[in-house]
Formats: structure tokens, sequence, C-alpha cells
């Protein structure tokens, strides 16, 4: 691949513990105006990932390989260097504040100001075992003039910013980040997965207003909330899809893999208007063709979906924020696929709520559709913006992620062999 292709294209790697996900964009400059087009879009099963967490560093790089070849036959690209998003309970957020002095004599603040503002918020104490992700800018203060939004070509003396430090345990990343080296390639930035996703599928006004992204995953389920375009809370909760599917499997006596296919074929969140129709255990795969009723499998899953919603509303209710976000709740993940789970929401969480497809993406492939697909789009969203902000690859992101990548691209190529 020559210098201006290895540029141009944009790559979302997803680990996640069911599925590894692969998204290629390719960037295209017409005149002044520049875009971004999907133009390809692969998974494999996952192995060695458990709850976001690299747990077989040989499981995992197998299964990444698997995928990146994949997406490397679909686009034809050869795949170099990617954006990877990261998931866990180990991720925790706290709040920061920095305060620099506007260094030009006639007062006017500028980008520099800024980045200065961010990196001393980014030198709170943060644990001696944790890495620092993303430093999200929520306000600035000018001379005691509280929320200001954009403070550059302003003036002042005195340049405050509160911000969200967003943080990962060290072992987890440096895990994750030696994986995906190990299989050859190179890693732009370090994203938090929620983060990423909610750059595909939150509009810039359902941010404005008050918007709740959540991400169902396999074994983990992730929830950013936004208002007036900053990200208020950042977590993941250890429990996603996968808990559906062992619940099947314990109530009906039967395998994980039939479990899975009846929650996929025949499964609902709600068991309200589900009318008494039997499953065949045997045409899904079961060596007993037992039958079992439709509405116990609802039940099933109803018990584990109200827990799952119960607890993003605990996470809502602790920044005063239950039932109380005009743009609601958005959806997404592969485990938000469950029949009637948008209606449950809607009851549960007593907000709006909607399934979250990648918005304003253009695509050749139909796999941008799939909400499974929304975190490895989102990153290369969120790569795009990077590079077209001109701040480069792995600065400042579209959220004011802070660089992650070149602390650890050193420490992890000072072990390979």
């Amino acid at each position: 691949m020559g210098k201006a292709a290895y540029e141009d294209i944009v790559t979302g790697l997803d680990i996640g513990s069911t599925a590894v996900r692969v998204a290629v964009g390719q960037r295209a400059r017409s005149g002044e105006r520049e875009s971004l087009q999907i133009i390809g879009a692969a998974e494999a099963p996952s192995a060695g990932v458990n709850k976001g967490v690299i747990t077989s560093i040989e499981d995992a790089i197998s299964s990444v390989s698997a995928c990146l070849e994949k997406a490397e036959r679909i686009t034809g690209v050869q795949v170099e260097h990617a954006f990877v998003s990261i998931s866990g309970s180990h991720i925790a957020s706290q709040e920061s504040k920095g305060v620099v002095a506007v260094s030009r004599s006639d007062g006017e603040i500028r980008e520099e100001d800024v980045g200065r503002a961010l990196e001393a918020a980014r030198t709170v104490a943060t644990p001696l075992n944790y890495d620092i992700l993303h430093v999200l800018p929520k306000s600035y203060t000018i001379d005691g003039q509280s929320g200001i939004r954009d403070p550059v070509g302003m003036t002042g003396i005195r340049l405050e910013v509160d911000a969200q430090i967003v943080q990962s345990l060290s072992a987890p990343l440096k895990n994750l980040t030696k994986c995906v080296y190990r299989t050859g390639i190179e890693i732009d930035d370090v994203v938090l997965g929620i983060l990423a996703a909610s750059e595909a599928v939150a509009t810039a006004r359902q941010r404005e207003l008050g918007v709740a992204v959540v991400s169902i995953g396999g074994a983990t389920t992730s929830l950013a909330v936004f208002e007036e375009g900053d990200v208020l809370r950042t977590t993941v909760l250890p429990i996603g899809g996968d808990h559906v599917t062992s619940d099947i499997a314990i109530g009906l006596r039967t395998s994980i893999d039939v479990a899975e296919r009846v929650k996929i074929e025949h499964g609902a969140a709600s068991s309200k208007d589900i009318k008494r129709e039997e499953i065949r255990l045997g045409e899904l795969g079961a060596e007993e063709d037992e039958a079992v009723s439709k509405k116990f499998v609802a039940e099933i899953i109803e018990a584990r979906v109200e827990e799952i919603l119960g607890k993003i509303d605990k996470e809502l209710k602790r920044i005063d924020r239950g039932g109380r976000l005009p743009a609601g709740v958005v959806l997404t993940g592969g485990g938000a696929k469950l029949a009637g789970l948008v209606d449950m929401a809607k009851s549960e969480l007593r907000l709006p709520a909607s399934l979250g497809y990648p918005v304003n993406v253009s695509s050749v492939t139909d796999r941008t559709n799939d909400i499974a697909f929304s975190t490895a789009v989102g990153l290369v969203l969120w790569g795009g913006r990077a590079m077209e902000s001109g701040s480069g690859i792995g600065s400042s992101g579209p959220l004011g992620s802070l660089k992650v990548g070149s602390r650890i691209k050193k420490f992890l190529k000072s072990l390979l062999p």
C-alpha cells in the first residue's frame, strides 16, 4: 500500500466477548469536502475474551487475525493500523479540574491554552495501576465566568476546565494492546467502546437534549449519558446477553448452543403478549425432541432483562437523570436485538427508547445496518473525525480524548521479541 492509501484507510477493531468485529472506512476528498465511506465489515467468533477482558492472549490473537483476514478479503485492502475499543467493568471514571494562565499578553485564548488546561486536568492523582484513556471536557470557566462551551478566541487571564477522566486498569489495557500488536497491526488509539458506539448511533441533537446510549454486549452492558453535548457519565456493567442465554440453558435444561438458538429465533424481552405456542428443541439441535412453551422462555428472558434495565435505571438515578432525558435511551449492541426490548425499556426506564442503528454513515455494505456493528463503525467515525480535525492519529478525538497510544506503544514494543 502507498502512503496516501495508508492515511486514507480508517479501521475500527471491536474485540468483544462474543465476537470480534472489524469495520474498514475510506476517506475521500472532493474539493474542500472530505467524506468517509465504510467499504467493508467482517466478524469472527471471539475466543480468549471474557467480560471485555483478555483471558488468553494466544486465543484472542487467533480470533483477531481471523477477523482481519476476512475484512482484508472483503475490501481488498491490507489493514495496517486500527482504532481499538476497550470495555469491561475495570473501566473507571472520575471528575477532575485543570487550571492554567492564558499565555498571550492580549489574553486571547488559543487551542494551546485549552490543550494545557486539559493536560492539567489529566495530572489528577490516578491510582498507580491505572492508565488514563480519555480526558473529556465538560465545560470551561474564564476568569470566574462558568458554563463556557468553546473558549477558543475568547479573552481572559485564567482558564479552568471541568473534565471527566476515563481510566482503565493497566494490566487489561496492556494485554489488549499487546494482543493487537502481535497480529501485526499498529494502534492509532484505544477508545472506550461505548463512546465509539455513541459516535455512530447518537445524533448531535440527541446529545444536546440529553440521551443515554446503552450497548448490550455478550458479557457486559455499557452506558454513556450525554447532555448539552457533554459526557455526564460512562459505566460498564458486568452483565449482558450471554447471561440471558445461560438462564435459558438452565431453565430448559439444555445446552448453551441450543439455548442461544432459542433466544435468537424465539426469544422475546416481555412475556405479556406471547401466545401459548410451543418450541420444538429437536429442530434447534437438541438431542431430545422436547417441546417447551414460548411463554415460559419469554418469562426467563424477561427476568434477566428487567435486572439489566434496573441496573441502568440505578445508574441514571445516581446522576439525577432517572426518567429525565428528553432524547431518551438508544439501545445498541448485539444483545439489543431481542424482540420487545424497546417497549420494555420504555416502561422500565420511563423514557423514550429506540434501537441504535449507525446514523449518517455512507456505506457499500449492509453490515453497517447491523446494531452489533455499531462500536466498530463508531471507531471508524471517531478515527475519521480525529484525522479530519487535523489533530492527527491518536491525539484529541472528537469528544476530547487525549492520547494513550504512544506511551503504551513504547512499553509494548519493549515486550515483543
